[in-house]
């Protein structure tokens, strides 16, 4: 008899997962050549994120906007000219794709089109406060929550974030600060029309509606990007994008400075809120997750590092929601992928306290062979070829460094090869150095 999704192990519901990263349904393969470098791929990623040891070391190339630039463009015109940002996308496929484990496509190259239809306050983007040839996003760094508003965001999550933040955010949705709290309409439906009698509402309502329409145009160039590079032969693993829940505090709501002051001038506030928001979030991923049929799940890790917070405070604020998420998702069967950016030296043994083969970490500036050691034994590792290295080195030098990589963390499998970030201002001869090297060092068997 089969089992009920809810009697099922959480390794029996990551085995349903996976089963639709290494048969994807409705898909096509171009060429039976295809569909065989498909599963010698998926096959390659998932020996290693399981700790097992695959014929060779994968590699994921760190190529950030690195696609526009090899086409002889920019990211502004990726963010505007969606069928221009295909064919740079399918350009590089074609001339890097023979030795490339993972293709993870321009999903985060947003439609430049939908932020301004938003006025979108958290990035500059090349054209709209940055240069035209700038090649990432800035973000805008600011106390979008101030530090007296805990109790709004504990006492009603949902109506503090539409009517308070959004308007914050977005400065075409000022007229939000006018809608109705939902959770005062128990009972009483008609009252959510009323906020439509006013203008500026409507208007509001219209300008998300119109950025919606952009965006869903987009997602079709996108999506059918992806389609075709799976078609091809090409898989992607990373899955849904998320935030750690202190992220979430210290990144959009109350900035850097101000997630620092309340670590020390209100920290009982601070972790109410984030024990608040956590199960929300995580109910918010999981939906997200089932949606697409994915099993992993990616968190930027934006202020866990050696730098951001010392050790007491990363066990107090940091590492408890954050692993709160990780159980809660390898409940359901999915993995977590964790970019450890900055430096985690001091993070190693902490991040440990994890049940074996649920994680991937990343690592950014992080000694490697020290990680190996360490989270080596419960979790898959990838890194780091530092951007540095990347961008400025020779290909001989790009070789040396990943020969070094695969030697310190290579043995025993569950190693990735990659960046410590991306490095879109990379040469094409270092990123076939990066390629060359885990085929010719990276080889078990």
């Amino acid at each position: 008899m089969t089992k009920q999704w809810n009697e099922m192990t959480p390794e029996e519901k990551r085995e349903e997962r996976l089963k639709s990263w290494t048969n994807p349904r409705g898909v096509k393969f171009n060429s039976p050549e295809a569909a065989r470098k498909y599963m010698e791929r998926t096959k390659r990623l998932q020996d290693a994120i399981l700790l097992k040891e695959p014929d060779r070391v994968p590699v994921i190339l760190p190529v950030g906007n690195f696609p526009a630039y090899y086409a002889g463009l920019n990211l502004k015109t990726m963010m505007y000219d969606y069928a221009a940002l295909v064919n740079a996308w399918t350009r590089f496929i074609q001339d890097f794709g023979d030795d490339m484990d993972s293709f993870n496509g321009p999903a985060l190259t947003y439609p430049g089109k939908a932020l301004e239809i938003m006025d979108y306050r958290l990035y500059k983007w090349p054209g709209h406060g940055l240069g035209d040839n700038v090649s990432s996003y800035q973000f805008v760094e600011g106390e979008y929550m101030k530090a007296t508003e805990y109790d709004a965001l504990i006492n009603d999550p949902g109506d503090f974030m539409l009517r308070t933040i959004l308007p914050r955010h977005f400065g075409a949705a000022q007229a939000l600060q006018k809608f109705v709290s939902l959770t005062s309409v128990y009972g009483r439906p008609l009252n959510t029309i009323h906020p439509f009698a006013l203008p500026d509402v409507r208007a509001t309502f219209q300008a998300f509606m119109d950025a919606g329409k952009e965006w869903e145009h987009w997602q079709k160039f996108v999506f059918g990007l992806m389609r075709d590079s799976t078609a091809a032969g090409f898989s992607s693993f990373r899955g849904t994008m998320a935030t750690a829940p202190f992220d979430i505090i210290g990144d959009s709501l109350r900035g850097t400075q101000g997630a620092i002051l309340d670590m020390y001038r209100q920290p009982d506030k601070l972790l109410a809120a984030l024990d608040r928001i956590t199960p929300v979030m995580i109910r918010h991923i999981i939906e997200q997750v089932n949606a697409g049929g994915g099993f992993m799940v990616t968190f930027p890790l934006h202020k866990g590092d050696d730098v951001f917070m010392n050790d007491k405070q990363f066990e107090k604020f940091y590492w408890p929601t954050l692993k709160q998420t990780i159980l809660a998702l390898r409940n359901e069967g999915i993995m977590s992928y964790l970019f450890a950016e900055g430096k985690f030296e001091r993070r190693l043994e902490a991040i440990t306290d994890l049940p074996g083969s649920w994680t991937v970490w990343q690592f950014d500036q992080t000694d490697m062979a020290r990680a190996k050691k360490i989270v080596g034994k419960t979790a898959c590792i990838l890194g780091n070829v530092p951007s540095s290295v990347m961008c400025t080195g020779t290909p001989e030098t790009v070789t040396q460094y990943c020969k070094k990589l695969i030697e310190d963390c290579g043995p025993g499998g569950g190693y990735i090869l990659t960046g410590g970030a991306q490095a879109t201002e990379s040469t094409p001869a270092n990123f076939k150095a990066m390629m060359a090297a885990a085929r010719k060092y990276g080889v078990y068997r």
